[in-house]
């Protein structure tokens, strides 16, 4: 009964929560006038098409819309909709359409409406929800505990990090505190206080940082100057004014990327190790840690996938300009975007094989700490007291 009521709690705050994503926000203010985006659903559409020497649009679309959230909600606004036949800036609207606007707000009780983007967040809502109901549904206790692990990270990567080095600091200290915050607390929420979960812990710990490392060692060998995407160089033109170190910028994004796969990783060692050990307590330091190697074996190949697939896929548009102009390879692997991706992927695939010997070792010394103790152990029981005197 109470893993239900706890799955209903969880479930209710969820909704409420995703339901006031946006809801009249104030995104700037001035002397002069604020800003709000709110959410909008457009009435009608009167679309003209402008002569060919036109040469800034290729269209106007007449929107009449209704604000649906914020100050403004029940109001309805008309504005000009500008299309200049650039699939990746236009936003065409059709009536039912749910869109952002942005009104403006002058002191002299002028209001300007402007349709920003197609409101994409009410299935992005319910997307999340079916997320966590899946994980509750199917971990229960513990799945409710990962809901928990993934507000703490969201928490830490939105409050901690990006506003520290927004704030101008040094991203490499910041972002590895917040590795080691995020990976304590992630584990132990999920497993308590267990000699598998400091193992993992450690293990994981040393992983991301070997990978970080390694990215950061090879990156300046090969003069990476962390820029190589659109954002990392509009970053020069923010209002804040810092000054970035960018290939430091390029080191927290590893660090971070590498983080989930390689705690995955050593949490399935840990836990593996310590199933075979309850099953037979009498298994000695290297039949144990041969064991936990062979798991090992099987999840370096899968997870080593991963990573690399999943930086691939974030680079096909690119791949597939090369290939069509039949960029030569040697020209392509030293690109710096290329370059970059390559350490990012192999750097954390390092670190990911490298946390497997590691968390064995630390998770067998734990678990046996005397070589030729033959009493019996049990992982799932909590770290003892340490003896008084």
């Amino acid at each position: 009964m109470k893993k239900i009521i706890s799955s209903l709690i969880i479930m209710i705050v969820l909704i409420i929560s995703t339901s006031v994503v946006f809801a009249d926000n104030i995104v700037s203010q001035d002397e002069e006038f604020t800003s709000y985006v709110q959410r909008a659903k457009v009435l009608e559409v009167n679309e003209f098409v402008l002569p060919e020497e036109d040469t800034y649009a290729e269209a106007i679309q007449e929107v009449k819309l209704e604000i649906k959230s914020g100050k403004y909600a029940g109001q309805v606004f008309e504005t000009d909709n500008v299309l200049s036949g650039h699939p990746a800036f236009d936003i065409p609207v059709k009536p039912g359409d749910g869109v952002l606007v942005q009104i403006d707000e002058y002191v002299v009780g002028d209001v300007d409406v402007f349709v920003t983007d197609y409101q994409r967040d009410g299935y992005l809502k319910w997307l999340v929800i079916l997320f966590i109901a899946v994980l509750v549904i199917v971990g229960q206790m513990k799945g409710i505990k990962t809901v928990i692990t993934i507000g703490v990270t969201l928490l830490m990567v939105w409050k901690v990090i990006l506003p520290s080095i927004l704030a101008g600091m040094n991203p490499i200290p910041v972002t590895v505190f917040s590795c080691i915050v995020i990976t304590v607390l992630t584990i132990l929420l999920v497993s308590g206080l267990k000699k598998k979960s400091i193992a993992a812990i450690i293990g994981t710990i040393s992983g991301v940082l070997i990978a970080g490392g390694i990215a950061y060692i090879i990156g300046l060998r090969v003069k990476m100057t962390g820029m190589s995407t659109e954002e990392a160089t509009m970053l020069l033109y923010i209002p804040q004014g810092i000054q970035f170190n960018f290939k430091a910028l390029l080191f927290s994004g590893i660090l971070l990327g590498a983080l989930g796969a390689v705690m995955d990783v050593a949490m399935s060692i840990a836990s593996s190790i310590e199933e075979v050990y309850k099953a037979n307590c009498t298994l000695t330091r290297g039949e144990l840690f041969s064991a936990g190697m062979e798991v090992g074996k099987d999840v370096m190949g899968t997870m080593s996938n991963t990573l690399i697939l999943a930086y691939t896929g974030s680079s096909i548009p690119l791949l597939l300009l090369f290939m069509a102009y039949d960029t030569p390879a040697v020209r392509m692997i030293n690109l710096d975007i290329i370059a970059t991706e390559i350490i990012r992927s192999l750097s954390g695939s390092i670190g990911l094989v490298l946390t497997i010997p590691l968390t064995a070792v630390v998770t067998v010394l734990l678990l046996k700490p005397e070589p030729m103790t033959s009493s019996v152990h049990n992982g799932d029981e909590p770290l003892p007291e340490p003896a008084e005197g």
